[in-house]
């Protein structure tokens, strides 16, 4: 059965791209492109809603998905825990809607917040950069919140990480403990660096996404896990089987990475 997909933030870089995606899958018809001059009706006789738009506005638009019975796949970043934990708290019991949030559609990026959490265990010192395309309004990115986040969480019952002087402004934003910095300039696409350090020696894991072909699996994953979702589920991992559990997920669906397509023209999606 085809599922009806309506985009809000067509007009945008990772707009753009859904809408591709979408039209060219035959289990998908896309039966509407919003964009900030649209009326949230236009959506109405959608099965799925996905939100590429910002920080500002994503809330009202999942909110009046969830109105009309619609489940909302959410690529906007900036989502903080507390608004989730809202959201939880709205659809409970509900089983004809959910929304899963995914914060990056990489699968590179996923593995590399997988990693991150892994290695976690072994260092009290830990400190994340994360850059981005200067259009980006959000800091920091919910790449970096996600890292932060689940770091924190594999680390339940060791020290705290060490964050010397973090009073001082220049030492960046503490995320469930961990400093984060945020670069947002040109040149950049989007960029996280992990770094953990230890006696005598230092770790870093590094994720570079150079184009938007970066993120066309994990959305056919999450628009997938979407159609027929039930409560909220945040995260790419979530989704596969990368070994990590999260604190993202009422019921996380299963999804299998689809084979990449062929190679489509470059462009920058905003993220």
């Amino acid at each position: 059965m085809t599922t009806r997909v309506a985009v809000i933030g067509a007009t945008g870089k990772m707009g753009r791209l859904v809408c591709d995606l979408v039209d060219n899958d035959s289990d998908y018809e896309l039966v509407a492109r919003l964009d900030s001059s649209s009326a949230l009706s236009e959506m109405l006789g959608a099965d799925v809603a996905i939100d590429l738009t910002v920080p500002a506005v994503s809330q009202g638009i999942v909110d009046y998905a969830l109105d009309n019975g619609i489940r909302v796949l959410v690529g906007t970043s900036g989502w903080s825990q507390s608004r989730i934990d809202s959201l939880r708290h709205r659809i409970k019991g509900r089983d004809t809607v959910g929304v899963v949030i995914i914060p990056n559609f990489s699968l590179g990026s996923v593995l590399g917040t997988a990693l991150s959490a892994l290695a976690a265990r072994f260092f009290d010192s830990i400190e994340i950069v994360e850059a981005h395309q200067s259009s980006k309004v959000d800091s920091p990115s919910g790449t970096a919140v996600r890292t932060a986040e689940l770091m924190a969480a594999a680390r339940a019952g060791l020290v705290p990480v060490a964050a010397p002087h973090i009073d001082q402004r220049a030492r960046g934003q503490q995320i469930a403990t961990v400093p984060v910095h945020s670069l947002r300039m040109a040149g950049v696409l989007a960029r996280q660096d992990v770094i953990f350090g230890g006696s005598g020696e230092s770790l870093t894991i590094t994720h570079n996404t150079l184009s938007a072909e970066a993120y066309e699996r994990g959305i056919l994953v999450a628009l997938a896990a979407t159609r027929e979702c039930v409560g909220v589920t945040v995260g790419l991992d979530q989704l596969i089987d990368l070994g990590l559990s999260g604190p993202a997920a009422d019921e996380p669906a299963a999804a299998a990475i689809p084979p990449a397509g062929p190679e489509e023209a470059e462009m920058e999606p905003g993220e």
